[in-house]
């Protein structure tokens, strides 16, 4: 079952970056959410990347430049989403 969960995971995540970057943030928000919601109906981690690319304050998907503003301070990633909630993770050069 989780095989299937986790294939369906990565198809609402390229879903959900193709409706951001046609400016469709509803259809991108509905995308996120329903990735979430199967990631704990069936106790899966999200992927990094999908982690990474979403804001936990909105469920938006972000693009930078588009829905997101991206910034590199002394090692580390600033995340700001168009809601204003901003998300910081490490980097190494």
């Amino acid at each position: 079952m989780s095989d299937i969960a986790a294939e369906r995971i990565d198809r609402l995540e390229s879903l959900a970056a193709t409706a951001a970057a046609e400016d469709d943030r509803d259809l991108a928000r509905y995308y996120v959410r329903l990735a979430k919601r199967i990631a704990e109906r069936n106790r899966l981690s999200l992927p990094r990347s999908f982690k990474r690319r979403t804001c936990d304050a909105c469920d938006l998907y972000l693009l930078p430049g588009t829905t997101a503003r991206v910034r590199l301070n002394d090692g580390v990633v600033v995340t700001t989403c168009a809601c204003g909630a901003i998300d910081r993770y490490p980097y190494e050069d």
